[in-house]
């Protein structure tokens, strides 16, 4: 069967949470990490905390995106899972409510089909503490997924979500079939496949994508 796969990125396509690196750096790794948790939980309107923890890195240097690409890493699996899924001729994608500096070139680099993400607002070479553009919430997440579904002709009956959080609730909701990856437990009710491991090989195995 043709699948659409969409995943998240943060702490799901990639091992780290982009926000605490860059909050790591700009010293207010604490603040940014509490707020984290409170919207990962569910218990933070996205939109509000999302725009609380970039006001922390105003004044970043933009040359910051350059450094993380070294602290980085892909979750184990995933690049198993982008060949499977092109073998059986289907598409795979991944939607961020981090940041497009960051997605942008791994998206690239990894072979994905498609790709979304929030912009950080650059200013002479600095970041501005704020984000260009439309904010990627919960709702742009799961219209992502139906409109990566309509240009890849794939039904959304086809496709499978794979989140962690609070933020994927919506999309695992309009998927054919819903991944929660070592989830939080808000996430737990909304899945049909709940991987508590740090691989996304379950996932391979589970739905017979292995290229063969």
């Amino acid at each position: 069967m043709t699948v659409l796969v969409v995943l998240d990125v943060d702490s799901t396509l990639i091992q780290q949470e982009v926000i605490e690196l860059l909050a790591d750096f700009a010293g207010v790794m604490p603040e940014v990490k509490l707020i984290t948790e409170r919207a990962m939980s569910g218990e933070l309107d996205f939109k509000q905390s999302l725009e609380e923890r970039v006001g922390l890195l105003e004044g970043l240097s933009a040359e910051i995106f350059s450094q993380l690409k070294t602290q980085i890493s892909l979750t184990p699996g995933v690049l198993e899972l982008i060949s499977a899924v092109h073998a059986k001729g289907g598409r795979i994608g991944a939607v961020s409510g981090g940041f497009r500096q960051i997605l942008e070139p791994l998206a690239n680099e990894i072979g994905l089909d498609y790709w979304m993400a929030n912009s950080l607002e650059v200013v002479d070479g600095k970041l501005t503490g704020k984000v260009s553009g439309p904010v990627i919430d919960a709702e742009a997440k799961a219209t992502a997924l139906r409109k990566w579904a309509d240009d890849s002709g794939i039904p959304v009956e086809q496709s499978i979500a794979i989140g962690d959080g609070a933020n994927d609730i919506q999309m695992l909701q309009c998927a054919g079939y819903a991944v929660a990856f070592r989830p939080k437990p808000v996430l737990r009710q909304y899945a049909d496949l709940v991987i508590e491991e740090n691989s996304l090989l379950p996932l391979i195995e589970k739905l017979d994508l292995s290229a063969r």
